[in-house]
């Protein structure tokens, strides 16, 4: 047997690698979404153990939605691409190109088993470069078919080495090839076919039997008329081995899969649901369909399914002529190797079985599979069909008139296929160039028109994509994914009134409820959306709210076990087509911290809001914590699950109910940012410091996920105010005002930390300056710029320029106009500061120190009078009571900014608004809070010091 030179395989490598290179610049597309973007088995959170139970899109094989491909080992690849460069696609493609090289050297290794030197070159380089293996290189999911087949021929390989040269049995090579057949069937299950191909090879080759000599002997031994020959008993006993080992492989798949074939529509596969002889016209008539691609591939597709090949309905039919034909063709060339001996008959009797046993799995003979045609799964099979162009080729050259014109035409053709290979890579560049390129082969299959109208919607160009939900319609009027797509759209437009129009037709085409019949076995899980989805559109409506709740109710009596009507999760029309109606949350994006109610982000709505959240929002807690239990029990290992929980315990004012279920959905996805967020958010709102460290670790994991979103840097930065680390605390607040320009609560509370540091009062400025910039009426930033403009600049004209804008845009704001009342007083304008104080008392008629204040300036005046003075202070007295009115400014400022990031409307002494952390402007209605005792009672300690304070200015006052 002739070895593979280091040349041979430089040629064929630098072959594959010219057709395949512009493929690593292409991204996930198609399968690839599912596989790999949605797969969350590629995650190192995943423990490995789920790879072996899981199918090959990550859903657990015990589900019905599960589609019963059993693939860990090609999985385990996908996860060790993530683990070197997470979900940058040129590695994945690049990886799939090397395996395809791989695959070219191991083939033409085979190929010197029946072929000679140069015929064997020629059938790898033409593998190499045919146009067919486009979707098995360049989609990533094709790396299944890579994988297997290097197994599969590594396998065969192993096998013809079972016999030494005495003819005796070696059975380290048989070992060797069950556990390379189970590694094959791991990677893609036509894997196990090989053990076929070994037999025979066992049987015609390596026995050199014929098939009327195979028959002859075995019928003189069942007569017993002579003695089984020693050779064959070796070959039975090998062939016993083989048989064993793969029933072996077959029951412990059928134990994996749990004996239930996957559920598919007549969408995915129309004929597998067709009556007789329809069914078996049009499963024969793919044969040839097949065999076309592989002679003539200039017309490639994506997706075959639904109407691409209309069904063959009756014996008269023309096409059956194409049927009749390929059997024809296969019976002659399968005549050809089974009754004669020679090397001719050998090679074409191999190149057989190479096309037609990894072929069975997919034909949809013995059992229906997801699809019509599928080009990868013709990876493999066209092995076989490079053998037989080689060897026909070789025996066309041995003609000496026809030997130039056959180096010629095998020249043209791998020329032609290496060219076309290249084009072809282009079209998977991105879902659009896919799908428009597979419109223009054929315009009859509804899926192509939803597909590329999902490519414009991922673009947000939805009024094109409309157009293409319509033309799916059209194509397909009774698909209700595409009546589905059209109605998402017209909702992402705006038109509720067509979106509704849309789900309705939709929900018309479902089948009717028969009582005593699974609702599974008459239509896709996933068909059920329909409900979903027009109870999230007119929920919008207060008043439906009920009709809502009733097809919620309705898709979960239909099936109890459909999850999706639990947890919001919507798909549309197959893998990666989910259906995203937008998120629903109890407030914006968190900005800040707070009490209850917390600002967290809402629920996680996988898709759309759904059971749960409407409960919520008809105020009903406790059926809104049972539909999540009840989705648990389905699918108890779901961490958006355990996340929505908590928000629905944060809702029924259980603390510590919400940070367990937040900690569980951290445990089956430590890398969940919701759950990292708002549970460190909860942490750092409970009070108790025990927690800030764990806070402060979930927040730094959230910005290492989340690294441009400024709020996690500033909540980083109030975990660092509180715990006194001025340093962190401004580098963190810089980092959030740099990411988020005008980020209003960072901005405020980075001058806050300089105005509380001694001699840095003035850096305050320039961060007031921008926040003010940004939001003019941030009535805390103004009185806080007003106080260091006073108390540090001794800028009175700029301080009464602030709190004037504060009047000019609330003229009831007490803080704001007390505070110009102290302007006045530092200006010894005596007059108008008691006119100033009378007209704030007037305001706040209950506010102590309005009153006590009025009442020393008034004492004020009359010493003053009575003693034939001006009425203006002296610069001592006026000093010591501006910085004692500024000294308790600051004060309240702070403790009404801590009040701020606590969600509060109440400031110290009831002065002012305080800020709403989701960017409310400061006279916009606050959210309702609750304090707790000890909060309660540290107000009413800083309202004693207030007052304190207050009564030593008037000691200063009445002393002077």
């Amino acid at each position: 047997m002739a070895v593979v030179s280091w040349k041979e395989m430089l040629l064929l490598t630098g072959l594959v690698v010219g057709c395949y290179w512009n493929s690593v610049s292409c991204g996930f597309v198609f399968d690839d979404v599912s596989a790999i973007l949605d797969n969350k088995d590629l995650r190192p959170s995943t423990p490995l153990g789920d790879l072996f139970l899981n199918d090959f899109w990550g859903t657990p094989m015990s589900e019905e939605r599960s589609h019963k491909s059993y693939r860990p080992l090609t999985v385990l690849t996908f996860r060790l691409n993530y683990v070197f460069s997470e979900l940058s696609s040129a590695s994945y493609h690049l990886l799939n190109v090397l395996l395809h090289a791989a695959v070219c050297v191991l083939f033409l290794r085979v190929c010197r088993l029946f072929l000679d030197r140069t015929t064997g070159l020629v059938a790898a380089l033409l593998f190499a470069v045919h146009p067919i293996h486009t979707e098995a290189v360049t989609g990533v999911v094709g790396r299944a078919e890579l994988l297997s087949s290097i197994f599969l021929l590594a396998a065969f390989l192993a096998y013809t080495k079972s016999t030494s040269a005495d003819h005796s049995i070696v059975w380290a090579p048989i070992a060797l090839t069950v556990v390379l057949v189970a590694a094959a069937t791991l990677c893609k299950e036509q894997g196990v076919t090989v053990i076929g191909i070994c037999c025979v090879h066992e049987v015609f080759v390596a026995q050199g039997f014929t098939l009327p000599a195979l028959l002859t002997t075995l019928r003189r031994a069942l007569r017993g008329k002579d003695g089984v020959p020693y050779a064959v008993l070796q070959t039975l006993l090998k062939l016993i081995v083989l048989v064993i080992s793969t029933l072996l492989l077959v029951i412990v798949r059928v134990q994996v899969i749990q004996s239930q074939l996957p559920v598919f529509t007549r969408f995915d596969n129309p004929a597998a649901v067709s009556p007789a002889p329809t069914r078996q016209l049009t499963f024969n008539y793919l044969l040839p369909v097949n065999a076309w691609l592989l002679l003539n591939p200039s017309e490639l597709c994506c997706d075959w399914t639904m109407g691409t090949i209309p069904l063959v309905e009756s014996a008269l039919d023309p096409r059956n002529l194409a049927t009749l034909a390929f059997y024809g063709a296969l019976g002659l060339l399968a005549a050809h190797g089974l009754r004669h001996r020679h090397a001719s008959a050998r090679t074409v009797l191999m190149a057989l079985s190479l096309i037609v046993l990894p072929f069975v799995p997919a034909s949809n003979l013995f059992f229906p599979v997801g699809f019509v045609v599928a080009e990868r799964v013709l990876y493999v099979p066209s092995m076989g069909f490079c053998v037989l162009v080689a060897h026909g080729f070789r025996m066309v050259s041995q003609r000496g008139r026809l030997k130039k014109m056959s180096w010629l035409v095998i020249g043209v053709l791998l020329a032609t296929h290496a060219v076309k290979t290249f084009r072809r890579n282009w079209d998977w560049e991105s879902e659009y160039t896919l799908f428009t390129s597979a419109l223009k082969v054929n315009k009859n299959n509804a899926k192509l028109w939803n597909n590329v109208g999902h490519a414009l919607e991922n673009q947000n160009d939805y009024l094109k994509a409309l157009q293409y939900f319509l033309q799916a319609t059209r194509v397909q009027p009774d698909d209700i994914g595409a009546h589905m797509n059209v109605g998402r759209t017209y909702k992402n437009l705006n038109k509720s009134r067509e979106a509704e129009d849309a789900y309705l037709v939709a929900k018309s085409l479902m089948p009717q409820i028969i009582p005593g019949k699974k609702y599974a076995t008459r239509v896709a899980p996933n068909h059920l959306n329909v409900y979903i989805n027009l109870a999230n559109l007119i929920r919008a409506n207060e008043s439906r709210l009920e009709e809502a709740d009733q097809l919620y109710r309705q898709a979960i009596s239909m099936r109890p076990d459909f999850k999706q009507a639990y947890i919001s999760r919507q798909e549309a029309d197959g893998p990666g087509d989910l259906e995203a109606t937008g998120l629903s949350s109890f407030c914006s994006h968190p900005g800040a911290t707070g009490t209850w109610p917390l600002p967290f982000e809402g629920l996680v709505p996988l898709g759309a809001v759904g059971t749960g959240e409407l409960l919520l929002k008809m105020n009903k807690l406790s059926e809104a914590r049972d539909a999540y239990l009840r989705a648990l029990e389905l699918d108890g290992s779901n961490a958006d699950l355990w996340y929505n929980l908590a928000i629905v315990f944060i809702e029924m004012k259980d603390p510590p109910g919400a940070l367990r279920h937040f900690n569980r959905a951290l445990e089956l996805n430590p890398r969940h940012k919701l759950a990292l967020f708002n549970s460190a958010l909860l942490m750092q709102e409970s009070g108790e410091q025990k927690f800030w460290p764990e806070a402060n670790r979930r927040f730094l994991s959230y910005v290492e996920e989340e690294p441009e979103d400024a709020n996690g840097y500033f909540n980083l930065g109030m975990l660092a105010m509180d715990a006194g680390e001025s340093a962190a605390a401004e580098r963190w607040m810089r980092r959030a005002v740099g990411l988020q320009a005008g980020f209003r609560s960072a901005l405020f509370n980075l001058a806050l930390l300089y105005s509380q540091q001694t001699g840095r009062e003035e850096e305050a400025l320039p961060a007031l300056d921008e926040l003010l910039r940004h939001h003019p009426r941030h009535v805390k930033g103004l009185i806080l710029k007003g106080d260091i403009l006073m108390n540090h600049r001794k800028d009175t004209r700029g301080a009464k320029a602030c709190f004037l804008s504060i009047l000019q845009a609330d003229p009831g704001n007490v803080q704001g106009k007390h505070n110009l009342c102290v302007v006045y007083f530092e200006e010894r304008d005596l007059p108008r500061a008691a006119a100033c104080l009378e007209e704030t008392l007037a305001m706040a008629p209950g506010e102590e120190y309005v009153r006590r204040h009025l009442s020393i300036v008034r004492g004020k005046m009359a010493a003053m009078s009575a003693a034939g003075r001006p009425l203006a202070p002296e610069v001592g007295v006026a000093e010591g009571e501006a910085e004692e009115e500024e000294e308790e400014e600051e004060e309240e400022g702070r403790d009404a900014e801590e009040n701020a990031r606590k969600s509060s409307a109440e400031s110290l002494g009831g002065e002012g608004q305080s800020e709403a952390p989701d960017g409310r402007h400061a006279d916009e209605p606050p959210p309702p809070a609750g304090k707790s005792t000890e909060e309660i009672k540290d107000i009413e300690n800083k309202r004693a010091a207030a007052l304190r304070r207050l009564e030593e200015i008037e000691r200063i006052l009445s002393g002077d």
